[in-house]
């Protein structure tokens, strides 16, 4: 089981101090929170991106790059690469040398984007958003998997003869999640590739979040993957943390009802209820992440979400120290306990190559018989 943070990189005023960070000081902080994680023995920091205020991360794998020279076991990775507005030969080349400067410590989560004026700013009609989706993904696969490609689509110019630089790290491309909340094409498509599919089940109910993954499990193993419960599984989710419960909801209400995407709407307390969102004491946050397991399986990687609606750098590294430190050690032991032997741990490179070489082992011997 992975656990790790993801940041969407918003620019958010704090509204105890109404003071807002400067997308300087916002950047810089999102590189010491990926550093934090790795102190504190997380696994995956993952960035969004965007291309509109209030946002910063418009350049994902500028700030990967970087973080790579500076972490050493972190799995650097997107909480959203635009798969619809990005070109697929950029994608490849970009997340090919990225995973070489990384030694591998690399993979990444397509999604569509949830805002509309961004097609037209690239050239793209939302309109066409699931099917960019799902032609861009193709080529991209191919870009990755075949050294030299002769392609035509839709939506971009063909391709003649054309090999992207440079090829994945050992020959193996990236691993990829499909991430999204309410489509089930992107669902379906996880499912035919065998890709891992990423439900940020942050505003949604449990009944929504079971029917997307039961959808992908139930197609992963139509399309000959293994079995339902083998199928790559990824949540997403977002905590507030004190040592007692009462101090955590105190300190989170201000941030919750000004947040731009909670403010106005439930209260803390129903919202809570509702949706994964967790405001308590370490133990709290344990329990609801086991529960998560109910309705989503044995699954493979956790993200939360920890520094949003305009949390201050302090309190963010606060928080990470005390999900380093009394949350994640016992999540893992308690899903590591409860996952069955059949189920995959979740992917890496290293994981990637040996199930690469694994099966150029079983086809040479097929050839040899």
């Amino acid at each position: 089981m992975q656990f790790g943070i993801f940041s969407v990189g918003d620019v958010t005023p704090d509204p105890t101090t109404g003071r807002t960070p400067t997308e300087h000081e916002r950047i810089k902080a999102m590189i010491a929170i990926a550093e934090k994680a790795e102190e504190v023995g997380l696994d995956v920091f993952a960035t969004g991106e965007h291309h509109n205020p209030p946002f910063v991360p418009s350049s994902p794998t500028t700030m990967l790059g970087y973080l790579a020279a500076k972490t050493q076991k972190l799995i650097l990775s997107t909480a959203t690469t635009l798969i619809t507005t990005n070109d697929p030969v950029k994608i490849a080349e970009d997340f090919a040398m990225l995973q070489h400067i990384a030694d591998g410590w690399v993979d990444l989560m397509l999604g569509r984007g949830n805002t509309g004026p961004v097609y037209p700013w690239f050239g793209q009609d939302i309109r066409n958003g699931i099917p960019l989706s799902l032609e861009n993904y193709d080529l991209l696969r191919r870009l990755w998997t075949e050294d030299v490609v002769d392609w035509q689509g839709k939506f971009r110019s063909p391709l003649q003869s054309f090999t992207a630089t440079p090829r994945p790290l050992d020959g193996v491309a990236p691993f990829v999640w499909h991430g999204s909340i309410r489509s089930p094409e992107i669902a379906e498509q996880a499912a035919y590739y065998g890709d891992g599919f990423f439900h940020n089940n942050i505003f949604w109910p449990m009944s929504h979040t079971r029917q997307m993954i039961e959808l992908y499990r139930n197609r992963f193993e139509h399309y000959g993957h293994g079995d339902a419960d083998q199928a790559i599984v990824g949540l997403g989710g977002q905590a507030f943390i004190r040592k007692n419960s009462q101090d955590a909801v105190n300190e989170f209400r201000p941030y919750f009802d000004h947040a731009p995407v909670y403010g106005g709407g439930p209260s803390l307390e129903d919202f809570s209820r509702q949706t994964p969102l967790t405001v308590g004491s370490p133990q709290q946050v344990i329990e609801r992440t086991l529960s998560f397991r109910d309705y989503a399986g044995d699954y493979q990687r956790q993200l939360f979400l920890m520094d949003h609606a305009g949390l201050p750098l302090k309190t963010v590294l606060e928080q990470l120290d005390l999900l380093g430190e009394e949350v994640v050690p016992v999540l893992r032991k308690e899903f590591a306990a409860l996952r069955p032997a059949h189920v995959p741990a979740g992917p890496t490179h290293a994981s990637l190559l040996a199930a690469q070489s694994a099966k150029n082992e079983a086809n040479a011997q097929e050839l040899t018989v």
